[in-house]
């Protein structure tokens, strides 16, 4: 097993940071373009959502299966293939005549996506030591954070020079480079064993994984952790450019530069969960995710900020603990159950990512941080669920 600090887990931190970035660039590149896709093609705050909300449900349900695709075809080819595709969809999305042209290639680009992410967590948990293994997923979630911010800023700011189509199409071309980084970088699985060739039903493997009470608790901590995460994020947009600060699209994606607080807690509460514990950290990140949401609320804009940068701060540390929480937890077959992980988070960010529309629209703000508030209390009790279930064992 690869141990942090040598060469190979270098690379490997290297390549799958890359991977992370250009999924989350690609993925939500469009969120804080929603109010420009909404006026573009005179549609609702809610139907504009489903832009990101299709291709996360379309990516969840693809992640089910892919997985035992990789067992067969190897993780490295999935992985690569996953980032070249969804970044020539990236290309060809710029160019749709219009929004049900829009939403059918970001299906496929959610597709396309779901070959990095559900598998990145399975090759990590089979080539890492397990004492590395908080770390190093830490450093591969920081790579979503920066990509997520990075896709947000650079779209925001190429649609105020130029326009929301030529944003999309730089996103696409920078995807496009980081899977060359991500091709040449990438070490060869050492401690995959190959299965033979063919598909196999995985619905079997995954309903076994749903009769383990502990995965189904860290199941709904990913929904709702995603779910209110890209609810706040989806909106806030609608909230800054409207009235009173009536704020420009770049400013907005200026904003996104808050993910840099993932890339510190993800790594940083991996560490802490290590050596303290995973349940009581997760307590604490749920508890800043709150106080985050909370500070949106003010109607100060430099308050909203912090709560964003809070909210942030919590999200991307206690993802990093729960992703990383599944392998351990899981006695066997760990690609489908990390799958069904990732499946539920992502089921999270479009259930929640377009309900809360029809919540803003009705309730405004106020609506959205309610939301959130309910996800974190539930949050809790699934947390201390958790330890009860997980007596004898660390936590």
């Amino acid at each position: 097993m690869i141990q942090q600090g040598t060469k190979t887990f270098r690379n490997i931190s290297l390549a799958l940071f890359a991977g992370g970035f250009v999924t989350f660039a690609l993925l939500y590149s469009l969120q804080p373009l929603m109010p420009e896709i909404s006026n573009a093609f005179s549609i609702t705050p809610a139907h504009a959502s489903l832009t990101l909300s299709v291709t996360t449900i379309a990516m969840a349900l693809t992640m089910l299966f892919i997985g035992s695709l990789s067992d067969s075809v190897g993780r490295r080819f999935i992985m690569t293939a996953a980032l070249v595709i969804s970044s020539v969809i990236a290309l060809l999305s710029a160019f749709s005549p219009g929004y049900t042209e829009l939403l059918l290639l970001r299906i496929l680009q959610g597709v396309a996506l779901a070959g990095l992410p559900a598998i990145a967590m399975t090759y990590l948990s089979e080539e890492i030591e397990p004492r590395s293994l908080g770390y190093a997923m830490g450093l591969y979630i920081s790579g979503n954070s920066i990509g997520g911010m990075a896709g947000r800023f650079i779209s925001g700011v190429v649609t105020d020079w130029f326009s929301w189509r030529a944003a999309v199409g730089f996103i696409g071309i920078l995807g496009l480079c980081a899977a060359v980084i991500f091709w040449l970088v990438i070490p060869p699985s050492r401690h995959f064993v190959k299965a033979a060739p063919g598909f196999k039903n995985p619905i079997p493997l995954l309903w076994s994984q749903c009769r383990n009470p502990r995965l189904l608790c860290l199941y709904g901590l990913g929904f709702l952790l995603m779910g209110g995460f890209v609810t706040l994020f989806n909106y806030i947009g609608f909230e800054l450019t409207g009235g009173p600060y009536h704020l420009s699209q770049s400013i907005v994606g200026s904003l996104f530069v808050v993910y840099l607080m993932g890339t510190v807690s993800s790594t940083w509460m991996g560490r802490l969960a290590d050596r303290y514990g995973r349940s009581h950290v997760l307590g604490i990140a749920l508890g800043i995710i709150l106080a985050g949401a909370v500070c949106t609320v003010h109607p100060a804009l430099w308050v909203k900020i912090i709560g964003l940068a809070l909210f942030a701060f919590g999200f991307f540390g206690g993802h990093s603990i729960t992703s990383s929480w599944v392998g351990l937890v899981a006695n066997q077959h760990k690609s489908q159950a990390n799958a069904l992980y990732l499946f539920f988070y992502y089921l999270g960010s479009s259930v929640s990512g377009t309900g809360g529309g029809l919540l803003y629209s009705h309730l405004g703000w106020i609506g959205i941080v309610g939301m959130i508030g309910v996800y974190v209390l539930i949050g809790f009790v699934l947390c201390n669920l958790l330890v009860h279930r997980l007596k004898g064992q660390a936590t």
